[in-house]
C-alpha cells in the first residue's frame, strides 16, 4: 500500500447504537462510508477484543478496512469524513479512551508520515500516563500506537499483512509477531 490514495482504517466500538448489536453497529458504520468517492478494497473479519484500557468498560468489537480514495481526497478530508460518520452513530468525544458506539481511526495513508518524523516520534514516545490525558491537535500518521495494539494488528493482518510501517520498517505481520502471545490470543474472531 504505497499509493497516496490508499488508507488503512481501524474500526471499533463497545456501545450498541440505535437498537443494533455491536457487530451490526460496526457493519452499519462501514456501510456509511460513501462509495461514490471511496472504494472499500478489503475488510477484515470482526473480532471481540478486551476493553482498552483494561477495566474502562465493556469489551469491543474491532475490524479494519483498506480504502482507495478517488480524486484528490487527502488524509485530512478522509479523517473529517470518518469523524462525521462517528457523530452520525452517536460518538461523543468526552473522555480519552472512553466508551463509544463507533471509532473510525485513520491508521495510515499510503506511506505518508504526518506531519513529520520528529512529531511522530514525540507522540510515539509518550508515556502511558500522558497518553491517557493528551491528544494531538493535528493528524499524526501513521497512527503512533499501531505497533502496540493487538486489537488493531490482528484485524489489520487479515487485510494488509505485508503493509510496511514507514517509520518502523516492519510489516503488519512482524509487528503482530512482536506482541506477547497473550495479547494476540485475547483478540477472538466472531
Amino acid at each position: 500500500m504505497e499509493e497516496r490514495n490508499e488508507a488503512l482504517v481501524a474500526v471499533g466500538g463497545n456501545q450498541p447504537f440505535g437498537g443494533m448489536s455491536l457487530p451490526d453497529t460496526i457493519r452499519a458504520a462501514l456501510a456509511a462510508i460513501p462509495r461514490t468517492s471511496i472504494e472499500m478494497v478489503n475488510e477484515s473479519f470482526l473480532y471481540s477484543t478486551p476493553c482498552f484500557p483494561m477495566g474502562a468498560g465493556p469489551d469491543y468489537v474491532n475490524a479494519a478496512v483498506s480504502l482507495r480514495l478517488g480524486g484528490a481526497m487527502g488524509a485530512a478530508t478522509l479523517l473529517n469524513l470518518l469523524h462525521s460518520i462517528e457523530a452520525d452513530f452517536g460518538r461523543q468525544r468526552q473522555a480519552r479512551w472512553g466508551a463509544r458506539s463507533v471509532d473510525l481511526d485513520l491508521l495510515a495513508f499510503g506511506d505518508m508520515v504526518l506531519p513529520d518524523g520528529a512529531t511522530w516520534d514525540h507522540w510515539r514516545g509518550l508515556s502511558p500516563t500522558r497518553q491517557a490525558v493528551e491528544a494531538p491537535n493535528q493528524l499524526i500518521l501513521p497512527h503512533p500506537r499501531i505497533q502496540d495494539r493487538a486489537f488493531v494488528l490482528v484485524p489489520l493482518a487479515d487485510i494488509a499483512p505485508g503493509w510496511v510501517h514507514p517509520v518502523l520498517k516492519k510489516s503488519v505481520s512482524a509487528m503482530l509477531a512482536d506482541l506477547p502471545a497473550a495479547d494476540r490470543d485475547a483478540v477472538r474472531r466472531l
